[in-house]
């Protein structure tokens, strides 16, 4: 089936919403939820280990970020409304929101963490941008 699918241009896995087609040399829609450590907010500017990551992924498909700030819950909201491209936070692998989005494998290495396995949140389906979301995570937070 693979071969078939191959042969008629399609790519596994998919986005059925085209995200990362959309934010390729684009804009990359990202939520951020204030952790210590992890994600900080001063005035405008969002910065820390998790939006160094998001920066670190746009970068790699020549995409501009634009954050939005909120809490978790108003910004799995705004995956769903299809608002927002990905999502970061003190959200750990034990999430009530994994039935809502879209979530990465567990990362217990990023800086700030205190040892929490740490996960970032996309569309719910959107399994091609899930994909190269953790290769990019893999790489930069290869030991």
């Amino acid at each position: 089936m693979a071969a078939a699918l191959a042969g008629c241009g399609v790519q596994v896995p998919t986005d059925p919403n085209g995200t990362l087609n959309r934010i390729q040399g684009g804009v990359l829609r990202a939520g951020a939820s204030v952790d210590a450590g992890l994600v900080d907010v001063d005035d405008s500017a969002v910065s820390g280990p998790l939006p160094d990551l998001v920066n670190a992924f746009a970068d790699r498909f020549d995409a501009d970020v634009e954050w939005t700030v909120g809490s978790e819950e108003s910004l799995v909201t705004a995956l769903e409304n299809g608002s927002l491209d990905i999502v970061v936070g003190g959200i750990t692998a034990e999430t009530p929101w994994a039935d809502r989005a879209g979530v990465t494998r567990g990362y217990r290495n990023i800086p700030g963490a205190g040892g929490r396995e740490i996960v970032l949140l996309v569309p719910l389906g959107e399994n091609r941008l899930l994909s190269e979301l953790e290769l990019v995570l893999d790489e930069e937070l290869s030991p």
